[in-house]
């Protein structure tokens, strides 16, 4: 099967009144959350939402059952690291550049969504074989933001992880989610989001600590690449030739070129609204999903002060949990943090 004659995955946005419902509790919670906050109950509110996510997990995994096959790419990211940026530049490595499609979910599943309701379970199911079969190398992307103990692992598979710098990716979850997102309606600040975020209950993917650490020790499995946000963001070129190598891609030097420049961050911002997922959970406009794409650029809304908290919890966090994560080479650090966390 040719990518010109497969038929592209229709994504099917909720009924009117699902969505109508849900911009209804959204604005219901607006008051709702006001008054936790106000007696400090907020905290417990994110905690019972973490809990609940881990218990549905354990009983609701998504991907139980599944045998991952050498057909599959994963791309396993803690959230706002990057995700987006290596799914684009892996697809079009296994479409040789031609990777057309009308939403990157109607080529890449994403299982997860199983466990965030009907509204947002509209990506490619991953029985689906179009997609590896339109393929010249047979492969298909399939993302993931699971903790990896939760990711189905076959040595037949390949898995490729992002990792990007806590303070880059705290700075980005807290416009993506709160001040342009779904948890606008909190009126959350910078601080009490901070609280969140440094916890093993964040509420979004749990602890970026302990979730590292984890993805970080797969490193010496042959069929593992573990890449860094600031190397992607320094040399794509680099980057795109290392994921090439990787999935076995016996690319031009044409082929890679193209690939570069379809993964670049000035292209993929031309056509954010392929990577877009806010849309179909409200009425309101969607957070753009390529907002800025750098490294090192927190200070546009954390503080000095801030900034160092978070390189010395995470640096803690991770000597506590015996991971020698080298911090330094994945994250920007922070002045004076190195003795202080030592």
């Amino acid at each position: 099967m040719t990518l010109a004659a497969m038929a592209p995955y229709k994504r099917t946005p909720p009924p009117l009144a699902a969505r109508l419902f849900f911009a209804t509790m959204l604005a219901v919670m607006g008051p709702v959350y006001w008054f936790l906050q106000r007696f400090k109950l907020d905290g417990k509110l994110f905690r019972s939402m973490r809990e609940r996510q881990q218990k549905e997990l354990k009983t609701k995994n998504p991907f139980k059952g599944y045998e991952p096959t050498e057909r599959d790419v994963f791309v396993v990211t803690y959230v706002k690291s990057g995700t987006n940026w290596m799914m684009q530049l892996a697809h079009q490595l296994l479409f040789h550049g031609n990777g057309e499609f009308e939403h990157i979910h109607s080529v890449v599943p994403w299982p997860d969504t199983a466990l965030m309701g009907p509204m947002t379970n509209y990506a490619i199911p991953i029985r689906d074989p179009r997609v590896w079969q339109a393929s010249p190398e047979g492969k298909r992307v399939v993302k993931t933001h699971f903790r990896w103990e939760d990711v189905p692992y076959s040595p037949k598979a390949k898995y490729i992880i992002v990792i990007r710098d806590p303070k880059d990716v705290f700075v980005s979850s807290y416009h993506f989610f709160v001040k342009d997102g779904p948890l606008s309606f909190t009126n959350m600040s910078v601080a009490a989001f901070l609280e969140t975020f440094l916890s093993d209950q964040f509420f979004m993917g749990g602890s970026w600590g302990s979730t590292t650490a984890a993805y970080w020790a797969q490193r010496d499995k042959p069929n593992v690449l573990i890449c860094s946000f600031k190397e992607m963001r320094r040399d794509l070129a680099g980057s795109v030739n290392r994921v090439a190598q990787f999935l076995g891609v016996n690319a031009s030097p044409e082929i890679l070129q193209r690939v570069t420049e379809l993964s670049s961050f000035n292209y993929m911002k031309t056509i954010d609204d392929k990577f877009s997922t806010g849309k179909f959970l409200s009425l309101r406009a969607a957070a753009p999903m390529m907002r800025k794409g750098t490294e090192g650029g927190s200070s546009e809304l954390i503080s000095p002060a801030q900034a160092r908290r978070i390189d010395e919890y995470f640096m803690s966090e991770l000597k506590r949990l015996g991971s020698d994560f080298p911090y330094e080479e994945f994250c920007r650090v922070s002045p004076g943090v190195r003795a202080s966390a030592a």
